[in-house]
């Protein structure tokens, strides 16, 4: 599977551009601000529809319009595929498969990507936030059906959320508390938060050989990096260091594999979260706030002996998410169908060696997109198509 095709309209700086691309590496140089990342960000939203640098899909729309446009053609097993986004600030979003209208969300699955860039630091260093959106976007990428899920999710925890506000200032202000009226949000919460919990613990297991492969790779050296899920229905037992302290003993990461394959199963997370809303029940009550559930899980990322999180150097860390990433690609990886790797002004970021063992492992991808502010940032042995970026234009530079 390939991008052979790619269109913006209106899409960030880009008024109009069309670029061609073939299999193997295609390589964007340009200056800071001139709209090299625009477009492998514009790759990237096909695949999960959202950006991997904002929150919000009306920075996406250029300055004074009212929506961007992106084409894509997509070449698998030499059957061509189109496919085109609208982006709409402030609306719904629409879309089209081969020239057919459809939902946005029927887009996912098709185009697989995973996209490595600078603010991938915030895996191993930022809150528990980050690396949740990092499974859910593996997650929705292989699992598409999930972005319902997830949406459905989310509004029940809304609802339950105000529910224990109102609750909480009844409690307060010494007025009776219907502790039952939660238990309907429970069941509903419990439901669909087991299918997340079960399809994340699913993705940091497959991932998990890979993890310690490519930081290998990557690093050399002899230390060994690891992940792990940690549930906060499972509060209780990760804070019991004799049987969950991953860092110290083979026996303890025995233990939580075990578990984690329990946590594969939607039904017995949902079970799981039940009796942990009951056992949570009067400090979310007097909390006012949703306190149990895949919303407050994190993904653990260790280093030898260590948590990666304080005790990483910059170089280990740079290693680590490198390591997330290319896992992740892996994961997605179907038989001879391989997702697009996306570097995004990385190199820059690396010393010489990382940057060597990186450029063998991506000349091995079927198709990759790297950006570059100048061209000594890219590894002389990547070739490929390479294209100079100036503000608001792509030109082909040269194959080398």
């Amino acid at each position: 599977m390939y991008l052979s095709h790619l269109a913006l309209n209106d899409f960030r700086s880009y008024e109009h551009t069309v670029i061609e691309f073939d299999t193997g590496v295609t390589t964007f140089i340009g200056s800071n601000g001139y709209g090299k990342t625009n477009i492998v960000e514009a790759i990237g939203y096909l695949s999960t529809l959202s950006s991997h640098r904002v929150s919000s899909d009306a920075a996406l729309v250029r300055q004074g319009q009212q929506a961007a446009v992106i084409q894509a053609r997509l070449m698998q097993k030499e059957r061509p595929m189109t496919l085109e986004v609208e982006i709409y600030a402030g609306r719904a979003n629409r879309a089209r498969i081969n020239r057919s209208l459809a939902k946005p969300s029927q887009l996912l699955g098709i185009v697989k990507s995973v996209v490595f860039a600078p603010e991938d630091l915030r895996l191993v260093r930022d809150e528990p936030g980050v690396r949740r959106r990092f499974l859910d976007e593996l997650m929705i990428q292989q699992r598409p059906r999930m972005a319902k899920v997830r949406a459905d999710y989310e509004k029940v925890l809304k609802q339950r959320g105000a529910l224990l506000k109102s609750l909480s200032s009844k409690k307060w202000r010494g007025l009776p508390v219907d502790e039952g009226a939660l238990e309907v949000w429970d069941v509903q919460l419990a439901e669909l938060g087991g299918q997340i919990m079960a399809e994340r613990a699913r993705i940091i297991s497959a991932m998990r050989p890979s993890i310690g492969e490519y930081y290998e790779r990557v690093a050399g050296g002899d230390k060994t990096a690891r992940i792990d899920y940690k549930a906060s229905a499972d509060k209780e037992l990760w804070e019991l260091p004799s049987a969950y302290d991953i860092y110290n003993t083979d026996t303890a990461a025995s233990d939580i594999e075990s578990h984690e394959a329990e946590l594969c199963s939607a039904d017995n997370n949902a079970k799981r979260l039940v009796e942990a809303l009951g056992r949570h029940r009067e400090k979310e009550i007097e909390r006012g706030a949703n306190l149990i559930g895949p919303h407050r899980d994190d993904m653990i990322l260790s280093l030898a002996t260590f948590p990666a999180k304080g005790y990483a150097s910059h170089g280990e860390s740079w290693s680590f998410v490198l390591a997330l990433r290319l896992a992740g690609w892996k994961m997605l990886t179907e038989e001879e169908d391989q997702p697009i790797l996306i570097l995004d002004d990385v190199f820059s970021e690396l010393d010489a060696t990382r940057r060597e063992r990186l450029a063998e492992i991506a000349a091995d991808v079927e198709q990759v997109f790297i950006t570059a502010a100048v061209d000594e940032d890219v590894p002389a042995g990547l070739g490929g198509q390479r294209y100079r970026v100036t503000p608001g234009n792509v030109q082909v530079e040269e194959e080398r």
